[in-house]
Protein backbone atom coordinates (compact mmCIF):
# COMPACT_ATOMS: atom_id res chain seq x y z
CA UNK A 1 0.00 0.00 0.00
CA UNK A 2 2.83 2.39 0.86
CA UNK A 3 4.45 1.80 -2.56
CA UNK A 4 1.15 2.54 -4.31
CA UNK A 5 0.70 5.70 -2.27
CA UNK A 6 4.27 6.73 -3.03
CA UNK A 7 3.70 6.21 -6.76
CA UNK A 8 0.47 8.19 -6.56
CA UNK A 9 2.29 11.03 -4.81
CA UNK A 10 4.99 11.06 -7.50
CA UNK A 11 2.38 11.16 -10.27
CA UNK A 12 0.41 13.96 -8.57
CA UNK A 13 3.62 15.94 -7.99
CA UNK A 14 4.53 15.66 -11.67
CA UNK A 15 1.02 16.59 -12.77
CA UNK A 16 1.37 19.75 -10.66
CA UNK A 17 4.63 20.51 -12.49
CA UNK A 18 2.87 19.89 -15.81
CA UNK A 19 0.19 22.45 -14.88
CA UNK A 20 2.86 25.02 -13.98
CA UNK A 21 4.59 24.48 -17.33
CA UNK A 22 1.29 24.86 -19.20
CA UNK A 23 0.54 28.08 -17.33
CA UNK A 24 3.99 29.51 -18.08
CA UNK A 25 4.79 31.77 -21.02
CA UNK A 26 7.62 29.55 -22.19
CA UNK A 27 7.71 27.62 -25.46
CA UNK A 28 6.21 24.30 -24.35
CA UNK A 29 4.94 21.17 -26.10
CA UNK A 30 5.61 22.27 -29.67
CA UNK A 31 4.22 19.99 -32.39
CA UNK A 32 7.69 19.60 -33.89
CA UNK A 33 11.32 20.35 -33.09
CA UNK A 34 13.77 20.77 -35.95
CA UNK A 35 17.24 19.47 -35.07
CA UNK A 36 20.34 20.81 -36.77
CA UNK A 37 22.09 17.48 -36.20
CA UNK A 38 21.88 14.29 -34.18
CA UNK A 39 23.67 13.62 -30.90
CA UNK A 40 25.46 10.74 -32.64
CA UNK A 41 26.85 13.20 -35.24
CA UNK A 42 28.38 15.34 -32.47
CA UNK A 43 29.88 12.36 -30.66
CA UNK A 44 31.43 10.91 -33.84
CA UNK A 45 33.40 14.07 -34.58
CA UNK A 46 33.39 16.37 -31.55
CA UNK A 47 36.28 18.53 -32.81
CA UNK A 48 34.30 19.46 -35.91
CA UNK A 49 31.39 20.70 -33.76
CA UNK A 50 33.44 22.48 -31.08
CA UNK A 51 32.25 26.06 -30.39
CA UNK A 52 29.45 25.66 -32.94
CA UNK A 53 25.77 26.11 -32.17
CA UNK A 54 23.55 23.03 -32.45
CA UNK A 55 19.89 22.15 -31.93
CA UNK A 56 19.17 18.68 -30.55
CA UNK A 57 16.48 16.90 -28.57
CA UNK A 58 16.25 13.82 -26.37
CA UNK A 59 14.97 12.22 -23.20
CA UNK A 60 16.35 13.31 -19.82
CA UNK A 61 18.14 10.36 -18.19
CA UNK A 62 19.95 12.24 -15.42
CA UNK A 63 19.33 15.60 -13.80
CA UNK A 64 21.41 17.54 -11.27
CA UNK A 65 19.90 20.84 -10.17
CA UNK A 66 22.19 23.24 -8.29
CA UNK A 67 20.42 26.48 -7.56
CA UNK A 68 20.61 28.61 -10.68
CA UNK A 69 22.39 26.01 -12.80
CA UNK A 70 21.75 22.38 -13.78
CA UNK A 71 23.56 19.55 -15.51
CA UNK A 72 21.24 17.41 -17.64
CA UNK A 73 22.03 14.30 -19.67
CA UNK A 74 19.71 13.68 -22.61
CA UNK A 75 19.55 10.49 -24.66
CA UNK A 76 18.44 9.95 -28.24
CA UNK A 77 18.45 6.37 -29.45
CA UNK A 78 21.67 4.90 -27.94
CA UNK A 79 23.56 8.20 -27.71
CA UNK A 80 23.64 10.74 -24.90
CA UNK A 81 25.17 14.15 -24.22
CA UNK A 82 25.35 16.53 -21.28
CA UNK A 83 23.66 19.95 -21.21
CA UNK A 84 24.90 22.81 -19.05
CA UNK A 85 21.82 24.86 -18.26
CA UNK A 86 22.17 28.17 -16.39
CA UNK A 87 19.68 30.95 -15.61
CA UNK A 88 21.84 33.70 -17.16
CA UNK A 89 22.25 31.84 -20.46
CA UNK A 90 18.53 31.25 -21.08
CA UNK A 91 15.68 33.57 -22.13
CA UNK A 92 13.84 35.23 -19.26
CA UNK A 93 11.83 32.92 -16.96
CA UNK A 94 12.76 29.75 -18.90
CA UNK A 95 14.86 28.41 -16.03
CA UNK A 96 12.28 29.11 -13.33
CA UNK A 97 9.22 28.07 -15.33
CA UNK A 98 10.60 25.14 -17.35
CA UNK A 99 13.91 23.82 -16.00
CA UNK A 100 12.80 23.78 -12.35
CA UNK A 101 9.81 21.65 -13.36
CA UNK A 102 11.75 19.04 -15.32
CA UNK A 103 12.04 15.38 -14.29
CA UNK A 104 13.95 12.33 -15.48
CA UNK A 105 12.03 10.91 -18.43
CA UNK A 106 10.92 14.26 -19.87
CA UNK A 107 11.73 14.91 -23.53
CA UNK A 108 13.28 18.30 -24.22
CA UNK A 109 14.76 20.26 -27.08
CA UNK A 110 17.69 22.64 -26.70
CA UNK A 111 19.89 25.02 -28.65
CA UNK A 112 23.42 25.86 -27.57
CA UNK A 113 27.15 25.84 -28.23
CA UNK A 114 29.35 22.74 -27.94
CA UNK A 115 32.11 23.05 -25.34
CA UNK A 116 34.21 21.00 -22.91
CA UNK A 117 33.52 21.32 -19.17
CA UNK A 118 36.19 21.61 -16.45
CA UNK A 119 35.80 17.86 -15.91
CA UNK A 120 36.54 17.42 -19.64
CA UNK A 121 33.08 16.24 -20.62
CA UNK A 122 31.71 17.13 -24.03
CA UNK A 123 28.62 19.27 -23.39
CA UNK A 124 26.15 21.77 -24.81
CA UNK A 125 25.88 25.18 -23.16
CA UNK A 126 22.15 25.72 -23.57
CA UNK A 127 20.99 29.13 -24.77
CA UNK A 128 17.40 28.00 -25.16
CA UNK A 129 15.36 25.07 -23.91
CA UNK A 130 11.82 23.82 -24.43
CA UNK A 131 9.92 20.85 -23.11
CA UNK A 132 8.41 18.58 -25.77
CA UNK A 133 6.81 15.89 -23.60
CA UNK A 134 6.29 15.56 -19.83
CA UNK A 135 6.88 12.17 -18.19
CA UNK A 136 4.27 11.51 -15.50
CA UNK A 137 5.17 8.03 -14.28
CA UNK A 138 8.72 7.44 -12.95
CA UNK A 139 11.13 5.38 -15.03
CA UNK A 140 12.98 2.35 -13.60
CA UNK A 141 15.77 3.51 -11.29
CA UNK A 142 18.87 3.50 -13.49
CA UNK A 143 22.16 4.87 -12.18
CA UNK A 144 25.47 5.01 -13.98
CA UNK A 145 29.04 5.57 -12.86
CA UNK A 146 32.17 5.46 -15.03
CA UNK A 147 30.13 4.01 -17.89
CA UNK A 148 28.76 1.11 -15.81
CA UNK A 149 25.01 0.83 -15.14
CA UNK A 150 23.58 -0.01 -11.72
CA UNK A 151 20.00 -0.95 -10.75
CA UNK A 152 19.28 -1.52 -14.45
CA UNK A 153 15.96 -2.79 -15.71
CA UNK A 154 16.91 -6.49 -15.76
CA UNK A 155 13.74 -8.45 -14.91
CA UNK A 156 12.99 -10.32 -18.16
CA UNK A 157 9.27 -10.59 -17.47
CA UNK A 158 8.97 -6.82 -17.00
CA UNK A 159 11.30 -6.07 -19.90
CA UNK A 160 9.44 -8.19 -22.48
CA UNK A 161 6.04 -6.87 -21.37
CA UNK A 162 7.26 -3.25 -21.36
CA UNK A 163 9.52 -2.94 -24.36
CA UNK A 164 9.29 0.86 -24.32
CA UNK A 165 10.84 0.91 -20.82
CA UNK A 166 13.40 -1.71 -21.85
CA UNK A 167 14.54 0.48 -24.76
CA UNK A 168 14.78 3.58 -22.55
CA UNK A 169 16.79 1.93 -19.78
CA UNK A 170 18.72 -0.56 -21.94
CA UNK A 171 19.27 1.31 -25.24
CA UNK A 172 21.59 -1.43 -26.54
CA UNK A 173 18.42 -3.56 -26.99
CA UNK A 174 17.66 -1.47 -30.08
CA UNK A 175 20.37 -3.43 -31.90
CA UNK A 176 18.16 -6.56 -31.62
CA UNK A 177 15.35 -4.73 -33.44
CA UNK A 178 17.80 -3.44 -36.05
CA UNK A 179 19.29 -6.92 -36.61
CA UNK A 180 15.86 -8.47 -37.02
CA UNK A 181 14.79 -5.83 -39.56
CA UNK A 182 18.03 -6.35 -41.50
CA UNK A 183 17.61 -10.14 -41.53
CA UNK A 184 14.02 -9.91 -42.82
CA UNK A 185 15.20 -7.50 -45.54
CA UNK A 186 18.00 -9.90 -46.58
CA UNK A 187 15.53 -12.82 -46.75
CA UNK A 188 13.10 -10.77 -48.81
CA UNK A 189 15.85 -9.63 -51.20
CA UNK A 190 17.10 -13.22 -51.61
CA UNK A 191 13.62 -14.40 -52.61
CA UNK A 192 12.99 -11.41 -54.90
CA UNK A 193 16.31 -11.93 -56.70
CA UNK A 194 15.34 -15.56 -57.39
CA UNK A 195 12.09 -14.44 -59.00
CA UNK A 196 9.70 -15.22 -56.14
CA UNK A 197 6.59 -13.04 -55.87
CA UNK A 198 5.61 -11.71 -52.46
CA UNK A 199 1.89 -11.90 -51.69
CA UNK A 200 -0.53 -11.43 -48.78
CA UNK A 201 -3.00 -14.21 -48.05
CA UNK A 202 -6.04 -14.08 -45.74
CA UNK A 203 -5.43 -13.99 -41.99
CA UNK A 204 -9.11 -14.63 -41.26
CA UNK A 205 -10.02 -18.03 -42.69
CA UNK A 206 -13.29 -20.03 -42.77
CA UNK A 207 -11.30 -23.28 -42.57
CA UNK A 208 -7.89 -23.32 -40.91
CA UNK A 209 -5.10 -25.63 -42.03
CA UNK A 210 -1.54 -26.06 -43.19
CA UNK A 211 -0.35 -27.37 -39.82
CA UNK A 212 -1.55 -29.40 -36.87
CA UNK A 213 -2.36 -26.67 -34.36
CA UNK A 214 -5.28 -25.21 -32.43
CA UNK A 215 -6.56 -21.91 -33.86
CA UNK A 216 -7.88 -18.71 -32.31
CA UNK A 217 -11.58 -18.39 -33.10
CA UNK A 218 -13.45 -15.19 -33.91
CA UNK A 219 -16.78 -14.17 -35.43
CA UNK A 220 -17.69 -12.08 -38.48
CA UNK A 221 -20.93 -10.23 -37.73
CA UNK A 222 -21.80 -9.23 -41.31
CA UNK A 223 -21.23 -12.71 -42.72
CA UNK A 224 -22.79 -14.32 -39.62
CA UNK A 225 -19.94 -16.79 -39.73
CA UNK A 226 -17.29 -18.21 -37.40
CA UNK A 227 -13.75 -17.56 -38.63
CA UNK A 228 -10.27 -18.57 -37.52
CA UNK A 229 -6.97 -16.73 -37.31
CA UNK A 230 -4.64 -18.62 -39.61
CA UNK A 231 -2.19 -21.11 -38.18
CA UNK A 232 -0.22 -21.19 -41.47
CA UNK A 233 -0.26 -19.50 -44.87
CA UNK A 234 0.47 -22.78 -46.69
CA UNK A 235 -2.90 -23.63 -48.23
CA UNK A 236 -3.51 -20.24 -49.83
CA UNK A 237 0.05 -20.07 -51.16
CA UNK A 238 -0.42 -23.47 -52.77
CA UNK A 239 -3.62 -22.23 -54.41
CA UNK A 240 -1.53 -19.51 -56.05
CA UNK A 241 0.88 -22.17 -57.34
CA UNK A 242 -2.17 -23.94 -58.81
CA UNK A 243 -3.24 -20.63 -60.34
CA UNK A 244 0.03 -20.28 -62.24
CA UNK A 245 2.35 -18.24 -60.01
CA UNK A 246 5.34 -20.57 -60.12
CA UNK A 247 7.35 -18.90 -57.34
CA UNK A 248 5.52 -17.39 -54.38
CA UNK A 249 6.22 -16.43 -50.77
CA UNK A 250 4.78 -14.63 -47.77
CA UNK A 251 6.34 -13.21 -44.61
CA UNK A 252 3.42 -12.79 -42.24
CA UNK A 253 1.81 -13.36 -38.86
CA UNK A 254 0.42 -16.72 -37.82
CA UNK A 255 -1.48 -17.54 -34.63
CA UNK A 256 -1.65 -20.74 -32.60
CA UNK A 257 -3.81 -20.99 -29.50
CA UNK A 258 -1.53 -23.38 -27.65
CA UNK A 259 1.11 -23.50 -24.93
CA UNK A 260 3.85 -20.91 -24.81
CA UNK A 261 7.43 -20.62 -23.58
CA UNK A 262 10.49 -18.50 -24.36
CA UNK A 263 10.72 -20.03 -27.86
CA UNK A 264 7.01 -20.28 -28.69
CA UNK A 265 4.64 -17.33 -28.87
CA UNK A 266 0.92 -17.59 -29.76
CA UNK A 267 1.54 -14.82 -32.32
CA UNK A 268 4.64 -15.19 -34.50
CA UNK A 269 6.08 -14.28 -37.90
CA UNK A 270 6.66 -17.05 -40.43
CA UNK A 271 8.22 -17.26 -43.87
CA UNK A 272 6.69 -19.74 -46.30
CA UNK A 273 7.83 -20.03 -49.91
CA UNK A 274 6.90 -22.43 -52.69
CA UNK A 275 8.33 -23.15 -56.14
CA UNK A 276 6.69 -25.19 -58.87
CA UNK A 277 8.68 -27.90 -60.68
CA UNK A 278 11.22 -28.27 -57.84
CA UNK A 279 11.69 -30.72 -55.00
CA UNK A 280 12.93 -30.89 -51.42
CA UNK A 281 16.58 -30.92 -52.52
CA UNK A 282 16.11 -27.59 -54.35
CA UNK A 283 14.47 -26.14 -51.23
CA UNK A 284 17.36 -27.34 -49.02
CA UNK A 285 19.94 -25.73 -51.30
CA UNK A 286 18.04 -22.43 -51.48
CA UNK A 287 17.46 -22.35 -47.71
CA UNK A 288 21.20 -22.82 -47.18
CA UNK A 289 21.85 -19.94 -49.57
CA UNK A 290 19.51 -17.68 -47.56
CA UNK A 291 21.30 -18.49 -44.30
CA UNK A 292 24.67 -17.95 -45.96
CA UNK A 293 23.54 -14.57 -47.27
CA UNK A 294 22.32 -13.55 -43.80
CA UNK A 295 25.64 -14.59 -42.26
CA UNK A 296 27.71 -12.68 -44.81
CA UNK A 297 25.63 -9.48 -44.80
CA UNK A 298 25.36 -9.26 -41.01
CA UNK A 299 29.00 -10.28 -40.40
CA UNK A 300 27.87 -13.06 -38.08
CA UNK A 301 29.67 -16.37 -38.56
CA UNK A 302 28.02 -17.84 -35.45
CA UNK A 303 24.40 -17.27 -34.47
CA UNK A 304 23.19 -18.34 -31.04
Amino acid sequence: MNENKSLKDIINFRIDKLKKIKESKGNSFAYKFKQSCKISDILKNDKQWMDKEVKVCGRIISLRKMGKASFIHIQASKDKIQLYVKTDNLPENVYDEIVRNLDIGDIIGTAGVIFITKTEELSIKSSDLSILSKNIRPLPNLKEKDGEAFFSFEDKELRYRNRHLDLITNPSVKSVFESRAKIVKIIRNSLDEKGFLEVETPVLQPIYGGANARPFTTYHNTLDQKLFLRIASELYLKRLIVGGIDKVYEIGKNFRNEGMDKNHNPEFTMLEFYEAYSDVDDMIIFTEQIFKSISEKTNKKKVV
